[in-house]
């Protein structure tokens, strides 16, 4: 048996094959950093995101849930400091081709790291010293700060007073929100807010499958607190890490803490744990906990005239919280989620392919078979089955095509739990076939029992 990491190439090829994940307008060629979740990987994602909003949000009494705009007035970000050089990667270009490439993926190629912390000088030096070229093979330019935000603009007017960005983190919304919140709920501190949602990245070189893409979704918190209380609530989160990768099935033997250095850190942050998954290509964060003290509250407040102090139940003081922020990107966790439940096994001189996943988080949580599809008997009698399981498990496949065997290994591949096939004995003794997908075992459960029996597995 290998339960290894599967490389990227064995990942793509069976989320495209299964219906997971997709290239983005792929019949057009496809557009780089793009992905269209297929029907599996839809309800994978739905499952995985339901999981992280029941845990941080539904289950806590001090979480409160919103869902913002993508599009934001630009003062935003000019506030939050995203236009600026704090949200920008370095590029350098091909100078025949003109093709752009980050700096620092090409530094790391070529075994410089922390490429990220280097300045724009000491970029282009070890560039010169070590005569790195293009992908191409092509001399380089000087590299420049190149910002990553989307820009477009609102209204039919395009001008600068018009100019807006695709959101490229959700947290703003919340930090803006943050007085309307206060003056409806009026929450004891700390307390936090919780979000879910597309958020858009200008790459300049997207790469390897899910993981470095320009259009991603991420689950977010914002937790004010008293600035006294940040220590102990960092820690408080980073160990709520932990509890997820064990909801999601994630091994935590593959997961590795960084404390992000300084130069490495957000323009916002004093202080940042990133969480990084043993992937086949290499050990990359899937996400952080990070420290933003009072830089967007404050902010927000000195730039928009709009106080977003506060105000202390004893109503004798007035502050601005200081945010602890924990940040999942959605995709990226999908992807390590796959990564971990692959695995081949050697069945007979054959190779079985299975996605060993949470029964919480499987796209299909059971396949109802009628052993011939050409007997309307057991079609019939199949059908009955297959209507009573919906009704308590929504997530119930139709299969009917192909002999049993090749039905188990397609239903293996995408990671459903069980499998129930109707055969000509259940016409008689009105019991089933359940198939177990991780033992491949097999028990007779009567047709009555049947909800019970897969409710309790």
């Amino acid at each position: 048996m290998s339960q290894n990491n599967p490389d990227l190439e064995t990942l793509v090829s069976l989320a495209k094959r299964r219906g997971f994940i997709y290239q983005g307008s792929g019949i057009y060629g496809g557009l780089a950093g793009t992905w269209d979740y297929g029907p599996m990987g839809v309800e994978l994602k739905r499952n995985l995101r339901d999981l992280w909003w029941r845990m941080f949000m539904r289950e806590r009494d001090d979480v409160y849930g919103l869902d913002t705009a993508i599009l934001m007035n630009q003062k935003v970000w000019q506030a939050s400091g995203h236009t600026g050089a704090g949200f920008a990667d370095p590029m350098v270009e091909d100078v025949v081709t003109g093709e752009r490439y980050r700096a620092d993926h090409l530094l790391e190629e070529h075994g410089v790291e922390n490429g990220e912390s280097l300045s724009l000088a000491e970029i282009d030096q070890i560039i010169s010293q070590r005569g790195i070229l293009s992908p191409s093979g092509n001399s380089l330019s000087q590299s420049r700060e190149y910002n990553m935000m989307f820009e477009t603009y609102a209204g039919a007017v395009q001008d600068e007073t018009s100019k807006t960005y695709l959101r490229p983190e959700t947290a703003q919304g919340m930090f803006v929100n943050f007085r309307n919140v206060v003056d409806s709920l009026y929450p004891d501190l700390p307390f936090g807010l919780a979000q879910t949602g597309r958020c858009f990245r200008n790459e300049i070189s997207p790469r390897e499958f899910l993981f470095r893409v320009r259009e991603f979704e991420i689950m977010e918190l914002e937790y004010f607190i008293e600035q006294h209380d940040w220590q102990k609530v960092f820690e408080d989160w980073r160990q709520q890490f932990y509890r997820w990768c064990e909801a999601a099935g994630l091994d935590t033997e593959k997961v590795h803490e960084l404390d992000v250095p300084q130069e490495e850190r957000a323009h916002y942050s004093d202080k940042t744990v990133d969480f990084e998954y043993e992937f086949s290509f290499g050990t990359k964060e899937i996400a952080a906990v990070a420290y933003r003290t009072d830089f967007d509250l404050g902010n927000h407040t000195e730039e928009s005239g709009v106080s977003l102090q506060y105000p202390k139940k004893d109503r004798q003081e007035r502050i601005i919280p200081h945010v602890i922020e924990p940040t999942w990107g959605l995709d990226r966790n999908l992807l390590a989620v796959l990564s971990e439940a692959y695995r081949e096994e050697d069945v007979e001189g054959e190779t079985r392919v299975v996605l060993g996943l949470p029964f919480r988080l499987a796209p299909v949580k059971v396949a109802v078979f009628p052993l011939l599809q050409n007997k309307p008997e057991l079609v019939e009698k199949a059908r009955q089955v297959y209507q009573q399981l919906k009704k308590e498990f929504p997530e119930v496949m139709w299969d009917g095509s192909g002999n049993v065997g090749k039905r188990y290994r397609r239903q293996d591949e995408i990671g459903t739990p069980y499998c129930v096939t109707v055969d000509f004995d259940s016409l008689e003794d009105e019991s089933v076939t359940v198939r177990d997908r991780d033992t491949m075992e097999q028990e007779r459960v009567t047709i009555q029992a049947l909800n019970n029996y897969i409710a309790s597995q």
